[in-house]
């Protein structure tokens, strides 16, 4: 089997960043590139399906895979192309948001899963959500993260600046300024938790301006806030009309954080009229990337869920 250029860079390049990240690494040949993934726990648990976004990889979900597997649950975690181990292509084109989905669900149907419960946060909500929505028959169960529900009618400033021609490619793809001045910063509340290993995983994926491509196009996808017109604006109205039909009548669960400077309390209240019956914990001293300010309450609160009795298996 060909092996892919991050696979390549593995053989010199130690993942284990203190022993944060001990699991095996997985491939898969999408069309676009070798997508990094990994899959933990007994192939006859319950699937259990975590969908990073910008600029993180499946090391967001560190802290969740242990306590998944030990409750005899079978955690899968793929990086999209561009982010983690996965390549790293330099064309901005294979970033679009049509194209992280069409990889996405090639990968997860490779692995035939079923009864699966799809936990998703930032981009990893149109990401995930749609291969859900499209195979919801696979699907038992939405563990539902601070992500999109529909066109954003706002953007925080740094994304404003990440959207602008020319100050955005000197900013995150220059300075690196998508990690180490919003993930480091105002994406996390408890940044003592951002220990030197921890920031070195993040920084690890992308050591160039070349490998920042992935992560200068998610911003940039975003639709004009308010406009419910163009590619990705009409997959998430399509995705949130998805959502409504095939799992208002299946479990779901939300957790946010209220300090989230870009998925504010209102798109939590759009979440709330899309899956009206899902139970809601509000967590006030969570930012953007909740996984790491508040693993310790969400992971019980996910463990629960997906050993819920209401969920079939």
């Amino acid at each position: 089997m060909n092996v892919s250029l991050a696979g390549q860079k593995a053989a010199t390049t130690d993942w284990t960043f203190g022993g944060l990240w001990p699991f095996e690494p997985r491939w898969f040949q999408a069309s676009d590139g070798w997508m990094h993934y990994v899959d933990e726990g007994p192939r006859a648990g319950r699937p259990v399906v975590l969908v990073h976004g910008n600029p993180t990889w499946g090391f967001l979900y560190r802290n969740f895979i242990g306590p998944l597997t030990g409750a005899g649950h079978r955690a899968i975690v793929p990086d999209h192309l561009g982010f983690g181990r996965s390549d790293k292509p330099s064309d901005p084109e294979l970033y679009r948001i049509p194209r992280h989905v069409a990889r996405l669900d090639t990968l997860l149907e490779s692995l035939d899963l079923h009864d699966a419960v799809v936990v998703v946060q930032d981009w990893g909500g149109p990401i995930g959500l749609s291969w859900a929505v499209a195979h919801p028959e696979r699907v038992s169960g939405l563990f539902i993260l601070n992500t999109f529900d529909g066109p954003q009618q706002s953007l925080p400033v740094p994304l404003r600046l990440f959207r602008t021609p020319g100050l955005g490619e000197m900013l995150v793809q220059g300075l690196d300024m998508f990690v180490r001045g919003f993930l480091f910063r105002d994406g996390v509340v408890h940044r003592e938790r951002l220990t030197p290993d921890v920031r070195h995983a993040y920084l690890a994926p992308h050591p160039t301006w070349s490998s920042r491509t992935g992560e200068l196009v998610f911003p940039r996808e975003i639709p004009d806030p308010g406009s419910a017109t163009g590619p990705v604006a009409e997959l998430l109205t399509r995705l949130e009309r998805g959502v409504e039909q095939n799992f208002r009548s299946k479990p779901a669960r939300i957790m946010w954080p209220m300090r989230d400077p870009g998925f504010t309390p209102a798109v939590l209240e759009q979440w709330c009229k899309t899956l009206p019956d899902a139970p809601v914990t509000k967590l006030d001293d969570a930012s953007h990337y909740i996984q790491e300010d508040a693993h310790e309450r969400v992971v019980p609160q996910l463990l629960s869920f997906v050993a819920g009795t209401n969920l079939p298996g």
